[in-house]
C-alpha cells in the first residue's frame, strides 16, 4: 500500500547527468530546466574523449571512453564523488535526455527524508517527438509513466517488493550520500551499453537497501530516433549481459537477446549467448 510522505529536507543537492558529444541538446534541455526554480547543484559528467561542450553546469568533469566505449557505471560513480566532495546531501541522477517535472526534485527531497536509508525511483514518460521540453504545462499534459513500472499516486512512496528490484532504471533515481557511499556505487567493470543499473540494483536487493518508488517525482525523457532491438549495442549486451551472468547466475536483457536470437544474430550455445557468423547481416 501506497505511504504518504510528509518530511521536508533542507539536504543540499546535486544533480548528476552524463553526457557525450550526440546528447548536447538534451543536456542543455535538462540543464535549463534544472535552473528553472529547481535549487540544486548540476554536475555533468563528460564521456566522450572530445572537449567537453560549453554546458550551464557548476561541475563538468571529465572521463574519457574505456576499451568497450563509454563508461556510464565509473562515470556516475565519478559524479557522484566529485558531488558529495562539494558537500552534496541528497544525489539526484538523471539521464542525459530526461528534463525534470516542476516537483520532482520537492518530492525527492521529501521521500528521502522520511526514507534516508532507500534509494528512490519516479516515474518517467517518454515524450513524443517535437515536444516543448521547456514548457511544464505541456510536460504536464502528457504526463503517461511508463506502464512497466510503478507509479504511485503524487506524494505517495510504495516500498518495493524483492521481485521489483529488477525493475530499477538509472533514468531517475535519487539517495542521500550516506545510502550512496553505504551501496559502494556502480560495478565499473561494465562498458558501453547495458546491464549496469541492474546489477546495482542486484546488489541493492542482495545488501538489504530499500528501493521505494516515488509518486509525483516525475521526469520526462524527449524523444531520439532508436531500434528495438538496439544493433548498435549488440557486441556490449553481449559482453556486458556476459559479466552480469557471471556475477549473478543469469543473463540480463533477454528480451532484447530473443529478438537477437530470432533474427539470426545471436544463439544460445548452451553456457552462453553468442554472436553468429551472419550476425552483422542480421543486423
Amino acid at each position: 500500500m501506497p505511504v504518504r510522505t510528509e518530511r521536508r529536507s533542507t539536504a543540499a543537492v546535486s544533480v548528476v547527468t552524463l553526457c557525450s558529444a550526440p546528447r548536447v541538446s538534451h543536456v542543455r534541455n535538462q540543464l535549463a530546466g534544472l535552473a528553472a526554480g529547481h535549487p540544486a547543484t548540476r554536475t555533468v559528467v563528460w564521456m566522450g574523449d572530445d572537449e567537453p561542450a560549453d554546458l550551464d553546469a557548476e561541475r563538468i568533469i571529465r572521463l574519457p571512453p574505456g576499451e568497450h566505449g563509454l563508461r556510464l557505471a565509473a562515470a556516475r560513480n565519478a559524479g557522484a564523488s566529485v558531488a558529495i566532495a562539494d558537500g552534496a546531501d541528497l544525489l539526484v541522477f538523471l539521464d542525459a535526455d530526461c528534463v525534470p517535472g516542476a516537483h520532482m526534485l520537492g518530492r525527492y527531497r521529501a521521500a528521502s527524508a522520511a526514507h534516508p536509508d532507500a534509494v528512490l525511483c519516479g516515474p518517467v514518460t517518454y515524450l513524443p517527438a517535437g515536444t516543448d521540453a521547456a514548457d511544464q504545462d505541456t510536460l504536464a499534459a502528457l504526463t503517461s509513466p511508463h506502464p512497466a513500472r510503478p507509479n504511485p499516486p503524487d506524494g505517495e512512496v510504495l516500498i518495493a517488493s524483492a521481485s521489483e528490484y529488477p525493475l530499477f532504471w538509472s533514468l531517475s533515481f535519487a539517495l542521500t550520500a550516506e545510502t550512496w557511499t553505504r551501496t559502494g556505487g556502480f560495478h565499473d567493470g561494465y562498458e558501453g551499453y547495458g546491464a549496469e543499473d541492474t546489477d546495482f540494483a542486484f546488489s541493492l536487493r542482495r545488501d538489504g537497501v530499500p528501493l521505494v518508488w516515488v509518486g509525483g517525482a516525475h521526469a520526462y525523457h524527449q524523444h531520439h530516433p532508436t531500434t528495438s532491438p538496439p544493433w548498435q549495442h549488440l557486441d556490449d549486451i553481449l559482453r556486458n549481459g556476459s559479466l552480469f551472468a557471471a556475477r549473478w547466475g543469469g543473463w540480463p536483457m533477454t528480451g532484447w537477446l530473443n529478438a537477437f536470437a530470432e533474427a539470426g544474430a545471436v544463439h544460445w550455445d548452451g553456457a552462453q549467448w553468442r554472436r553468429t557468423p551472419d550476425a552483422a547481416h542480421s543486423a
